[in-house]
C-alpha cells in the first residue's frame, strides 16, 4: 500500500501497528452478551466466492436462529480504512461488503432492491482499521458495539471474520467466523424461570442451614 501511495504524491498512511484485546468474563446481568447459537462458519467446502461466504457467515446462522438479515443492526466485516485502500487500487472494502449483504437480503426477499444504498448507511460502519492482517476483521466494533448496545443505540451487532481461503486450504479447516453480540438477556431468562438468581442462593443456603440444624439434633 506504501508505494502505490508514494507513486500517487501521497504521504504512507499505513504507519501504524494495531492490536486488541477481548476481556470475556462471567454473566454479570448489564454487559451484551456473545451469542453463539448464531456462529457463523466458513468452511473450505464454502468455496471462494463471495456471494457463498457471505452467505455461510451471514444468512447461514442467521437461518437458525428464525431471524432477517435486516434484524441486525450494525454488520462488522472487513473494516479496512478507504483512505488507504482505495489509493491502493483495493477500493473501499467494507462497503463492498456491505453491497454484498444488501444484495444476499435482496435474493432473499428481506430487503428491496432500491434499498440497497441506504443499507450501508443503516446497516454499516465507515473503515477506520489497518489493513493488514486479520485485525481488520469484524473485532475493531467490539469493544465499540458493547458501548452502543449499554447505550441503547443498537440492539445487537454482527461480528464477521474472514480469512483467508488460501489457508484454508492449506490447513483443510475453516478460516471465517461469524457471531452476534446482542444486549443483556440474564433478567428475562429468571423472569421466564420465575426465580432469580439471588433467590436461587437464598434457597441453597436455607436448605445448607437447614440440613445442619439436622446433624446438629441428631
Amino acid at each position: 500500500n506504501g508505494k502505490d501511495h508514494i507513486k500517487k504524491g501521497l504521504p504512507i498512511l499505513e504507519d501504524c501497528l494495531g492490536g486488541f484485546c477481548v476481556i470475556l468474563a462471567e454473566n454479570d446481568g448489564v454487559n451484551p452478551e456473545i451469542d453463539l447459537s448464531m456462529l457463523g462458519r466458513h468452511s473450505v467446502g464454502t468455496g471462494s466466492a463471495p456471494q457463498n461466504v457471505i452467505g455461510s457467515l451471514v444468512a447461514d446462522p442467521l437461518d437458525r436462529a428464525g431471524m432477517k438479515i435486516t434484524d441486525i443492526d450494525k454488520f462488522s466485516p472487513e473494516m479496512q480504512n478507504p483512505d488507504i485502500t482505495k489509493p491502493a487500487g483495493a477500493g473501499d472494502v467494507p462497503l463492498a461488503n456491505y453491497k454484498m449483504i444488501a444484495a444476499l437480503a435482496v435474493k432473499r426477499g428481506e430487503l428491496d432492491r432500491k434499498e440497497i444504498g441506504e443499507f450501508p448507511v443503516k446497516h454499516g460502519l465507515t473503515g477506520w482499521a489497518p489493513t493488514q492482517g486479520h485485525i481488520p476483521s469484524g473485532v475493531p466494533y467490539v469493544g465499540f458495539a458493547r458501548e452502543d448496545i449499554l447505550e441503547g443505540k443498537i440492539k445487537n451487532a454482527m461480528i464477521i471474520g474472514k480469512g483467508s481461503l488460501f489457508l484454508g486450504r492449506m490447513t483443510n479447516l475453516f478460516d471465517g467466523v461469524s457471531f452476534v453480540i446482542h444486549g443483556n438477556t440474564k433478567a428475562q431468562e429468571e423472569a421466564a424461570a420465575g426465580v432469580s438468581e439471588d433467590e436461587v442462593k437464598g434457597l441453597i443456603a436455607k436448605a445448607m442451614k437447614e440440613f445442619a440444624a439436622t446433624l446438629i439434633a441428631e
